[in-house]
C-alpha cells in the first residue's frame, strides 16, 4: 500500500508560538503559522485526482486509487482543535491526530472533552505515546510497553471504542518501539520516515511520513502529498544524512539541533539541516 502521509504538527496565528503544544526552539520550527497553513490546504484542494484518507478509512478498506493523502497531527496541541480541524472540514477533509497522553487538560494541549468532539466531528485520535519520552528507542521493554499500551487505554476510554493507530515520538522508530505498539494493540503506526509505501510488521502496518516545518512552501506540500518522485527523493536523502549524523553524533546532535533553532536567523529554505549535519559533522561528508 502506498499513501503520502503529510507530518505535521500545531498551526498558530502569527506570533503565537506558544499558544499551543510543546514550547522551545524546536518544537517551533514544527508550526505552521494560520496563513502558511491555508496556503497548504489551498494547493493540495486543486491537485488532481487526488484523495484525502483518514487512518481509520485505510484500515477498513486498503485505499483503492493512485493517489492517496492523509493528514497527520503530532503532539495533540490545542490548535488541533481551535485552528487545525474546521479548516481541514471546510474542504471536507479529515485529520489524524496523536496524542501523547499525559498532556491532556494541560495549557496548551487538547482536553479530554475536545478529543472527543475530534472524534465525533470524524477525525482520528491516535497514541503518542504517553509521556512523548526524548528517545523512546532507549527505553526499556517493560518501559516502552506501558508508553503504548497505557496511552491506548486512556484514548480508547476517552472517544469510546479500540484506538488503532500511533506515532512514534520525536521519529525514534525500531524493531522494539514497533513491537511493542503492536503488542498494545496497534494496526498502524506511524513513523517519520520520508517513504510513501506501508509495510507489514506482524499484524501491524508500518507507515512513513512526509515532515512539514515551518517554512514549507505549499508548492511543496502539494508535492509531497502526490508524491512527487524528486521532492521525496531530496526528503530521503536528508532524511538518511540526518539519520546517520544522530547515530553518531547522539546527544550532541540534539544540544547541537537545540542551539542552532535559537541562534540562527534561518533563511526560508532547507538550508538548516544542511548546516545542522555540517556542524555535528565537522564539515565531514555523511
Amino acid at each position: 500500500m502506498q499513501v503520502a502521509t503529510l507530518l505535521y504538527h500545531d498551526v498558530v496565528p502569527t506570533g503565537q508560538l506558544e499558544s499551543s503544544g510543546f514550547c522551545g526552539a524546536v518544537a517551533n520550527r514544527y508550526k505552521l503559522s494560520c496563513d502558511i497553513f491555508d496556503a497548504h490546504l489551498l494547493a493540495i484542494a486543486v491537485c488532481r485526482n487526488l484523495t484525502i484518507v483518514t487512518a481509520r478509512e485505510l484500515l477498513r478498506e486498503p485505499a483503492s486509487r493512485q493517489c492517496s493523502g492523509l493528514f497527520s497531527f503530532d503532539d495533540a496541541g490545542v490548535s488541533a482543535m481551535i485552528e487545525i480541524a474546521e479548516r481541514l472540514e471546510a474542504f471536507g477533509w479529515r485529520g489524524n491526530f496523536f496524542v501523547p497522553t499525559n498532556y491532556i487538560g494541560q495549557s496548551g494541549f487538547l482536553s479530554a472533552a475536545q478529543i472527543l468532539e475530534l472524534h465525533e466531528r470524524g477525525h482520528v485520535i491516535g497514541s503518542h505515546s504517553c509521556s512523548h519520552p526524548r528517545r523512546i528507542d532507549e527505553l526499556n521493554d517493560c518501559e516502552l510497553q506501558t508508553e503504548w499500551t497505557d496511552s491506548s487505554i486512556i484514548l480508547s476510554d476517552i472517544v469510546g471504542e479500540r484506538v488503532s493507530c500511533g506515532s512514534v515520538p520525536g521519529g525514534f522508530y525500531s524493531a522494539r518501539v514497533a513491537a511493542a505498539a503492536e503488542q498494545a494493540g496497534l494496526k498502524i503506526l506511524f513513523n517519520s520516515e520520508p517513504v510513501c509505501r506501508w509495510f507489514k510488521h506482524g499484524s501491524m502496518w508500518i507507515a512513513g511520513r512526509l515532515p512539514i516545518v515551518d517554512h514549507t512552501p505549499a508548492t511543496k506540500a502539494a508535492k509531497l502529498v502526490v508524491a512527487d518522485p524528486m521532492t521525496i527523493l531530496r526528503e530521503q536523502v536528508l532524511w538518511n544524512g540526518k539519520k546517520l549524523t544522530k547515530s553518531v553524533a547522539g546527544r550532541l546532535y540534539q544540544r547541537a539541533s537545540e542551539w542552532l533553532h535559537r541562534h540562527k536567523h534561518r533563511s526560508r529554505n532547507d538550508s538548516t539541516d544542511d548546516t545542522l549535519l555540517s556542524l555535528v559533522t565537522g564539515g565531514r561528508e555523511t
